[in-house]
């Protein structure tokens, strides 16, 4: 048989055998907090064996907990004997070099910049860990959900918003995130699109005077913040009663499901009479 007729013919053979697929992982840790809450959407938690300490949803299940927010252990990592570690942008290139000497095998998922972009990963992920088809499900829906919101919407003119997350310092939603895509999906114009860092004073945000002030952080911050932008009585935002909070639990997670569960509730906000 001759080369030409013999090449279709091996291709063939590493398909149908299985040798070209998605390796499917089954012993992996989570150092990244939205990596671990997608494993759960995923319905793939019986394959996580390690989080960190801020994965709320593993810890419950008594996952080991191998890292803190940033710092993993590595040696609980090796004694848990995983075939993948799933890491941010947070974890240290040194660490990721130590791991891979070890023979394990790490994958890198950067922040996401946009909704496209989150559902690209997850779908990515859902072949990683064997749940391709489910993952295409949830993104198809989610992407549904979003266009139904878009549609919903209608706007007389262009809202200006700030989306604030934290309070010290104040750090402001910058544009090529996929927190931006928030603001841009609602149909209004991020104040901060023009900045090139995100720490901001309170003089910026009354310069740019927003329509809508919208404030991801968790308990008693967010309210002190309202309580704060709301003595500013010049300010469009403070005047009408539109300064929210939403938790930071949903909308500083990027998901296909987290994502649109804070396009929900920030559609609550600006539909509200």
């Amino acid at each position: 048989m001759n080369k030409k007729r013999l090449l279709p013919l091996l291709l063939l053979l590493i398909l149908s055998t299985g040798l070209y697929a998605q390796k499917h992982y089954k012993r992996i840790v989570s150092l990244a907090p939205s990596l671990t809450e997608s494993i759960y959407y995923l319905e793939a938690q019986s394959q996580l064996i390690g989080c960190t300490s801020y994965c709320s949803s593993a810890k419950a299940d008594n996952k080991e907990i191998v890292a803190s927010a940033v710092k993993p252990n590595i040696e609980k990592i090796v004694k848990l004997k995983p075939d993948l570690v799933l890491v941010s942008g947070l974890t240290a290139p040194e660490d990721i070099a130590t791991l891979k000497k070890f023979g394990i095998a790490v994958e890198m998922f950067q922040t996401p910049k946009s909704f496209d972009e989150i559902c690209s990963q997850f779908v990515a992920m859902g072949a990683m860990v064997g749940k391709e088809q489910h993952a295409q499900k949830i993104v198809k829906e989610n992407k549904e959900k979003v266009e139904k919101i878009k549609k919903q919407l209608k706007w007389n003119f262009t809202p200006k918003m700030f989306f604030q997350i934290g309070a010290d310092p104040i750090f402001a939603v910058l544009a090529n995130t996929f927190m931006d895509d928030y603001i841009t999906l609602l149909g209004g114009k991020n104040i901060a699109s023009s900045l090139k860092q995100g720490t901001v004073g309170r003089e910026f945000v009354m310069t740019q005077n927003p329509d809508y002030i919208f404030i991801a952080t968790m308990g008693i911050v967010g309210e002190d913040e309202k309580i704060i932008w709301s003595k500013y009585s010049n300010l469009s935002a403070a005047k009408n009663n539109r300064i929210f909070i939403i938790p930071s639990e949903i909308a500083c997670q990027p998901t296909p499901i987290t994502f649109v569960k804070t396009m929900e509730e920030l559609v609550k906000f600006v539909t509200r009479k």
